[in-house]
């Protein structure tokens, strides 16, 4: 059609580092979890000052546990910001400091789900809200799963302790996001993720050591 732009081919559409020049930081909230960091920078050199305000985030990592049916695993959870329960796959913050990225998700996977993994591929990488925070989440999907025994099992607590796990087919779980009955990101990014890398047998997906560039600490 006249007036339509080309389309851009796929390996050219990719999010790139962006420095600005930083007139000033502040902390302006120090939280139990994470702060509130307040910026004042400039897009050019002859700009204006803009002043944005976001929470400084660890990062965060995300699993997607698949079964050797092609189920994978949901588990419902108390979100208080939201006041609902959110059927998610298990999650967890970066704040051990020094802790690889997938030994920090195979930790989260135990924790909250008493399962352990023997295969693992990245699904993808998100930025959860980066108008507002700079929290990076990388989600995995894990195969070849075995149960935790249970004298090794996490004892969870808080809301962690209300927990319901269900196994669901990657088709009703692709079905659930189309229909708005599922909410949280991590688990429709990593749900549509698996069912456009399953038509490749999930052979095309990256290792689960592949470079990370957009975490924080990577910055």
């Amino acid at each position: 059609m006249p007036g339509t732009p080309e389309a851009t081919p796929a390996k050219q559409v990719s999010d790139a580092p962006s420095p600005r020049r930083l007139l000033s930081s502040e902390k302006v909230y120090e939280g139990r979890i994470w702060d509130v960091v307040s910026d004042t920078f400039q897009l050019s050199e002859s700009g204006d000052a803009l002043t944005r305000d976001y929470i400084d985030h660890p990062g965060a990592v995300a699993v997607l546990p698949m079964n050797d049916k092609g189920q994978i695993l949901l588990l419902k959870q108390y979100r208080h910001p939201v006041g609902m329960d959110l059927w998610e796959v298990p999650a967890g913050l970066l704040d051990v400091e020094g802790e690889d990225f997938v030994v920090g998700a195979a930790r989260e996977l135990a924790e909250e789900a008493d399962l352990a993994a023997g295969t693992w591929n990245v699904l993808a990488d998100v930025f959860n809200s980066p108008g507002s925070s700079s929290e990076a989440i990388r989600i995995y999907l894990a195969r070849d799963l075995t149960e935790v025994p249970h004298h090794e099992r996490h004892e969870r607590t808080d809301e962690e302790a209300e927990i319901e796990f269900h196994w669901i087919s990657l088709d009703d779980a692709v079905a659930s996001v189309l229909a708005g009955r599922l909410h949280n990101p991590s688990a429709v990014v990593g749900i549509l993720a698996a069912a456009a890398a399953r038509a490749g047998n999930y052979q095309d997906l990256r290792p689960a050591d592949a470079p990370w560039p957009a975490h924080p600490s990577q910055r």
